[in-house]
């Protein structure tokens, strides 16, 4: 739809002043008019696009994924004074879920909010994971929601007003159903699309916090993890059509039935598993508390493709950061390999509850759970005194998968569970000089590894190695570079014990490592760290 008198009126405006009226960063003719003709700040729209809008591709990272890391988000707070106000229970120093303010009488009022991109395509389907993931902090804490104010970022001259309602529609019907009033809320344009709620609630005291779990209690989580991979892995397109629907239904699920339970059940302490992953929380829990925990990988529910993934190097970023920001108090123990550790650092949206529970009572709250649907609870580890660790994990085998692996073979890199993942190779036979990408190989060899053309392309790759403009170290260090990112077992080892054999340090091989790990993240990572255990045993 266009407006020329609008467009004429706008843009004489925007001459005048040499830059554009709706944004100042942009001159006036801007590059949409250049090229659509059209004029947004006119009102004019482009026409909706056709075939099914994926919500998932307006977002860079998905879910609680789009949050800041816990890491820069502790480095601002700490610049932020503590609020004297004697009313102010918990606030934002206490690091809790929800901020209690007191009132008169027996309950006191707690408050959170929570907003996050599109992890699912449909809209309806967002509204409702927005609404029970913001919900959650709430129940979390044993409080009962009784209030909400939403909150929308939306892309509206880009994308038809009718996705929006559908947003807003499955969130409200959510809050709804868990009792919960809208009063109103505020909205506002953005190039991705975000949506949440500011939800308040009624406590007693400050409620079941995540600082008071004992020795001797049994770690209780509600809900599968494993979100974050496979919405990162259907970004991609990798992940099944089956396994991303199944995430969004156990994302819609309301935590409400697991804290009434927690309540009845006479719980310690509790948190929900979001952004920073169920190690990062269960770690928080466990600093706040002043004592450690133990947790089996094989224990935990997950879903199964989401154990695909993890094997198969599918593993977005939010990982990466989470173990940036919580590896230092964290231990293994166990035969598994430490890929499974992504799996725990996963950034979840809308998880489940992970509750300390007295150990005479576990037991009977996971049955109870379990009879009224949520099949997923487990007993996934114990709190213990304090030791010199947070968490202590015994990895292996994950064996409570939910669901099944469905990745197809001719759309992902991933293997059938079960089975070895094999590395990347970048190198045409072990033990060699070269650093050559094996397809690149394979399509010069021909009928074999040994055809001339092969030869050629290794003698090549030699020459390319000898010191020129750019000296002997500098390239030494560029092919420990390219060889991590290919995550080639073979040229690793060759170019790191070269490179040690050459005098150069640890600390510049793992300097020109972290080059590659920023460009390929958290699998690299654990794929270099492996390569130096091999080394350091050989």
């Amino acid at each position: 739809m266009r407006f020329p008198e609008r467009r004429k009126r706008v843009m004489s405006r925007s001459v005048a002043l040499g830059h554009c009226v709706c944004n100042p960063k942009q001159s006036c003719p801007c590059e949409i008019l250049i090229r659509q003709d059209l004029c947004p700040c006119a009102g004019e729209r482009p026409d909706p696009p056709k075939g099914a809008i994926r919500l998932t591709e307006w977002a860079r990272a998905t879910g609680c994924a789009s949050k800041i890391s816990y890491a820069d988000l502790q480095r601002v707070l700490e610049r932020l004074p503590v609020d004297p106000n004697p009313n102010v229970l918990l606030g934002v120093s206490a690091g809790d879920d929800a901020g209690v303010y007191r009132l008169e009488g027996e309950w006191n009022l707690a408050q959170t909010v929570d907003v996050f991109s599109p992890v699912v395509d449909d809209p309806y389907l967002f509204g409702q994971i927005c609404a029970a993931n913001s919900v959650s902090d709430i129940y979390a804490m044993g409080g009962n929601p009784i209030c909400a104010l939403s909150i929308i970022g939306f892309p509206i001259e880009e994308l038809p007003g009718e996705i929006m309602a559908e947003i807003l529609r499955g969130g409200l019907e959510s809050l709804r159903e868990a009792g919960v009033a809208v009063l109103g809320g505020h909205s506002f344009k953005s190039e991705e699309i975000y949506c949440g709620f500011a939800v308040t609630g009624l406590i007693r005291g400050t409620g079941l916090a995540n600082d008071a779990a004992r020795p001797g209690d049994v770690l209780v989580l509600t809900k599968p993890v494993g979100t974050g991979l496979i919405a990162f892995a259907r970004q991609i397109g990798h992940a099944s059509d089956e396994a991303f629907a199944e995430i969004g239904r156990s994302m819609a699920v309301l935590n409400r039935d697991a804290a009434e339970l927690l309540s009845e059940y006479g719980a310690h302490s509790c948190t929900d598993v979001t952004g920073f992953g169920l190690l990062g929380h269960l770690s928080i829990m466990a600093r706040q508390s002043g004592v450690s925990a133990r947790i089996d990988l094989a224990e935990v529910p997950v879903f199964a493709e989401a154990v695909a993934c993890a094997r198969a190097g599918i593993v977005p970023g939010a990982v990466e950061r989470n173990s940036e920001a919580f590896s230092d108090g964290i231990i293994t123990s166990g035969d598994g390999g430490d890929h499974w550790l992504a799996l725990l650092y996963d950034a979840q949206t809308s998880g489940g509850l992970l509750a300390a529970l007295p150990e005479n009572r576990a037991e009977a709250y996971i049955k109870a759970m379990r009879q009224r649907g949520h099949t997923a609870t487990s007993r996934i580890g114990e709190i213990a005194p304090k030791r010199e660790y947070l968490v202590d994990v015994r990895l292996g085998e994950p064996k409570h998968c939910i669901g099944e692996n469905r990745m197809k073979e001719n759309n992902s890199t991933s293997v059938p569970v079960g089975t070895a993942s094999p590395a990347p190779a970048c190198c045409a036979e072990a033990g060699t000089e070269s650093s050559v990408v094996a397809s690149t190989v394979s399509k010069l060899a021909g009928a074999g590894e040994t055809s001339p053309a092969a030869e050629a392309f290794k003698l090549y790759m030699k020459a390319a190695n000898q010191p020129g403009r750019v000296d002997a170290k500098t390239k030494r260090l560029l092919s420990i570079a390219l060889s991590l990112a290919q995550r080639c077992d073979p040229c690793m080892k060759i170019h790191i014990r070269a490179a040690l054999s050459e005098g150069i340090s640890r600390e510049e091989i793992d300097e020109a490592a972290w080059l590659a790990v920023a460009f390929c993240g958290a699998p690299t990572k654990m794929f270099y760290e492996e390569i130096w255990r091999e080394l350091e045993k050989a």
